[in-house]
């Protein structure tokens, strides 16, 4: 069940494609004066468009670290069926060292565009999109986020084009 749930990461890269540089296909710059030190750690899922590898899945939540040769090892995890799963990938700085474009790989030679998009000044909430406007994530160093802060993120995705009315929100209470 464990290989099943690699796999569907691993779609991941394929349903997203080749990737983008500049603005990509949603038009929504990176972030820039981007730190890759201070994204590393913890990050709960707060928010996802629907998409088919995270079917089903709550407690979702993503582990950065920093490698010593530059590249960032990312850990996905979450529940699906009251099981633990996770897998683990490769991500890579895909812009300049100071702007939120990565490339992230679960599966060679597959990878695909992790553009964080909106990202607060103190890195405790992001907002990240897989190269178009059809996948995006809300982030969060906390499980939960105050209402009002959740709808300041949605009106924004909304404002710059995203579906927000399919935002699916990711079930973070205790397992």
């Amino acid at each position: 069940m464990k290989n099943c749930f690699s796999a569907v990461f691993a779609f991941l890269g394929l349903c997203i494609g080749a990737g983008c540089a500049g603005p990509g296909a949603s038009g929504v710059p990176a972030v820039k004066d981007f730190d890759v030190n201070s994204y590393m750690g913890e990050w709960y899922e707060i928010a996802r468009l629907p998409n088919s590898f995270q079917k089903g899945m709550t407690h979702v939540k993503a582990r950065y670290t920093l490698k010593p040769d530059g590249t960032v090892e990312v850990v996905n995890s979450g529940m699906k069926e009251g099981e633990k799963r996770s897998i683990t990938g490769k991500a890579w700085l895909a812009g300049t060292k100071d702007e939120g474009e990565l490339r992230v790989r679960f599966f060679f030679p597959f990878s695909s565009p992790y553009r964080i998009i909106r990202l607060k000044n103190d890195y405790s909430v992001a907002v990240v999109e897989g190269g178009d406007r059809s996948y995006v994530w809300i982030l969060a160093r906390k499980p939960q986020l105050p209402p009002e802060e959740y709808r300041e993120l949605t009106a924004w995705l909304r404002e710059k084009g995203f579906a927000v009315d399919k935002l699916l929100p990711t079930d973070q209470s205790r397992p």
